[in-house]
């Protein structure tokens, strides 16, 4: 049973089991829809915008496809340690480098949401701070072998072992470091 039905019907444009998972808890209905992006970004660009600017980027890409009745939500999650954005690691050694860098400190968990129909469009972002307490080596390998966070900025999901072992606080939204910000989203469907 759903708390409120928008008049649109729903795409969630993310093959994320996380955001997928995330949308259906707060009781909607949706499809999802998949496209290759090049996740790009202008040199320039400030590294808290790029969140929002790949999730825009990613959405315009499904425009041609869209319906009168449909309206579109799409995101970028990006890790920033200080001045450098943590992408999706491409192997064990980059996963393992990333973790350590960000053992024993704090970083930024940025999502960017593009939520889009055919006469509106709407980009915002939400950050998280993430502060870690000191790993071990040991720790690294076992949450690097085990769950092979190759998908995942970072190189870690905070809903996994390495969330409930690493992560001593939050500042700002459990929900917004997995992938979606929802108690945004609703406000924005609510309004729509």
């Amino acid at each position: 049973m759903n708390f409120f039905r928008p008049q649109y019907q729903l795409i969630l444009a993310s093959k994320s089991p996380r955001r997928q998972e995330l949308l259906k808890g707060l009781g909607l209905e949706f499809r999802v829809m998949t496209k290759e992006v090049a996740e790009t970004y202008p040199e320039h660009l400030e590294l808290k915008e790029v969140a929002s600017f790949l999730a825009e980027k990613k959405a315009e890409a499904f425009r041609p496809d869209l319906m009168e009745n449909e309206l579109l939500i799409c995101a970028d999650t990006t890790v920033l340690d200080g001045q450098k954005i943590l992408n999706k690691p491409e192997n064990k050694e980059e996963a393992i480098h990333m973790l350590t860098q960000l053992s024993g400190k704090s970083h930024e968990v940025i999502t960017g949401v593009c939520m889009m129909n055919l006469t509106k469009k709407v980009v915002f972002s939400d950050t998280t701070k993430v502060h870690f307490r000191p790993l071990e080596v040991e720790e690294i390998d076992f949450y690097v072998n085990t769950f092979s966070p190759y998908d995942k900025a970072g190189a870690y999901g905070i809903q996994e072992w390495i969330g409930y072992i690493a992560v001593e606080r939050l500042e700002g939204s459990f929900y917004t470091v997995m992938g979606l910000p929802v108690h945004l989203i609703y406000e924005k469907l609510k309004r729509w």
